[in-house]
This record gives structure tokens, sequence and C-alpha cells, in this order.
């Protein structure tokens, strides 16, 4: 496949884990010139193989491009790698995983060294990036403009979303999506364990759960519409009464089957609170304001 000069123009990616690594083969596999330097350098070799340039220092790999991409362990390893390496006019991509505080901050200090700046969240495992259809895609939020010049490259490991000037919104996504994946895992765990002493197979209950959670997942578009129009009672069928009553017959299974109701007291509290409060017509949305400091 050609690929215009635009999409062949070269970077610089510093940082060669996992993920690291799989972003790197992307890259190389579109046809982009690309220089690596990763703290441990034999696991640079592989990539050199390939026709990855290997840079001895961050100061010259940082040199070499003006777009840098960096996936490193920890928000304070991008500060340390970057310490000695001159970023006037260069274009800095943030890969690394952080919060949104961490992104606010490296975004001051990017400006501050000249250079502009854009924060990443990755929604995908190595295995999804530089795999067409894989659903793996990235948040981007911080400079636009960066973000516009750069779209054709950033897009070839994974899809693209831009998430908005603010630097912080890309780990903010990033992270409200996780949470609420650990619920899910949490609500799945606990599912799994009350049917674990019983003759019931897991390979068998999985797709009953796996299609009972698909069909609950709408519940958030009806969650998002009280939070913007300010009603909570609208279009609710389950309301936090009934709810409450039923956490009853749930935790008293969890104790039949000899379950910890731990994964779930936490969350069935903040209800009972809100049901005390008065709220007894409203569906689950108002545990949201009870969380909100």
């Amino acid at each position: 496949m050609e690929h215009s000069s635009f999409e062949k123009s070269g970077l610089t990616l510093l940082g060669l884990g996992d993920m690291g690594t799989a972003l790197a083969r992307a890259w190389l596999a579109a046809g982009h010139p690309l220089t690596v330097w990763n703290r441990t350098s034999s696991r640079a070799e592989p990539l050199a193989a390939e026709g990855a340039k290997v840079a001895g220092t961050v100061a010259g790999a940082v040199a070499t491009n003006d777009l840098v991409v960096v996936c490193l362990l920890d928000d304070a390893s991008v500060g340390e790698a970057l310490a000695d390496a001159d970023l006037t006019g260069k274009d800095l991509v943030n890969l690394t995983t952080g919060t949104p505080a961490q992104a606010r901050a490296r975004a001051e200090w990017a400006a501050e060294r000249g250079a502009r700046f854009l924060d990443g969240g990755i929604m995908a495992v190595p295995p999804m990036i530089g795999a067409p259809g894989s659903g793996g895609y990235i948040f981007y939020s911080g400079s636009r403009a960066l973000f516009d010049a750069h779209q054709s490259a950033l897009a070839i490991p994974a899809g693209t979303m831009y998430a908005g000037e603010d630097p912080g919104f890309a780990a903010l996504h990033d992270v409200a999506l996780l949470s609420a994946m650990t619920g899910m895992f949490a609500g799945v765990s606990h599912a799994f364990a009350l049917i674990r002493k019983e003759d019931i197979a897991p390979k068998g209950f999985a797709p009953l759960l796996v299609g009972w959670l698909t069909a609950m997942a709408s519940y958030a578009y009806g969650i998002a519409d009280h939070l913007e129009s300010g009603d909570y009672t609208k279009d609710v069928v389950s309301n936090l009464a009934m709810m409450v009553e039923g956490n009853a017959t749930l935790l008293r299974t969890a104790e039949e089957q000899g379950v910890s109701a731990e994964l779930l007291t936490p969350f069935m509290a903040l209800m009972e609170r809100r049901l005390a409060d008065g709220h007894a017509d409203e569906g689950t949305t108002g545990v949201i304001d009870l969380l909100t400091r």
C-alpha cells in the first residue's frame, strides 16, 4: 500500500514495555521512520532488526523528530527521562498512564519547555494495538493543533478520540471507563461466587451473564438523562424503595451460599442513605450526588 509523505513522517518513541513495543511495531508496519529509546537497551534490539533507529540517549532520540511519543511506567518516569532533552518546538504526546491532575501539570511543564502537549489514555491492551477491527482506541486531550497535525500517524496503532483542550480529559475519560469496568468485574466475581459450589457449569452460566449485563448496560443512558435534566425520577421503572427492599434477597442468598457480600454492600449502603433522605421514587442516580464531594 502506498503511503503519503505526511503519513510516513518520522517520529520518536520513548519506552518499549509491552505497550510501547506494540506501538512501535504498528508504526513500523505502516512505513513510518521510527526512532526508539528504552532505559534497558536490549528491549530495542528486536525493533532495530525490524527497521527502527535506536537512540542511545533520550536527548538524541528527541532531537531526531518533531513528534515525540512517550509511553513509560508513570508520570515521574516521564519527567526523569525528559529532564535533559531539548523540547523546544517539539510535539509531545504522552501515552503514559496517569491521573487528570498529572496530565494538566505535565502540559504546563511541557509548555514551559517550548513544546506542544497532548495527553493520551489507551483503551486497549497490547494485542489490540495495530490490529484492525480490535475495537481499541486512544483518548487524546490537550493541543488541538497538535492532534490535527499528527492524527494520521496517531490513528495507526488504534482509533483516535479527541476529548477536548483540557489536557486532563483523556486521563479522566480513561479512568472513568476503567472504574466502571472495575465495578462490573466486582459484580461478575460475585455472581460466579454464588454458583461456585453448585452443579452449574461456569461456561454455561457465562453466556447468560454476558447477555444480562449487555442488556443492562443501556441503563447508563438513563442516568445521563437524569443528570442533565435534574429529574432523577424520569422514566424510572424500579425505584429506589423497591431496589433497597430487593437488596435483602441478594444479601440473604449470599449468606445461604456461603459467599461474602463485601463487593455489594458499599453500593447498597449508599442506596439506603439516599432512600433515608426521602428519595424513594428515584432510581440510583442520586447515589452519584452522595459520592461527589
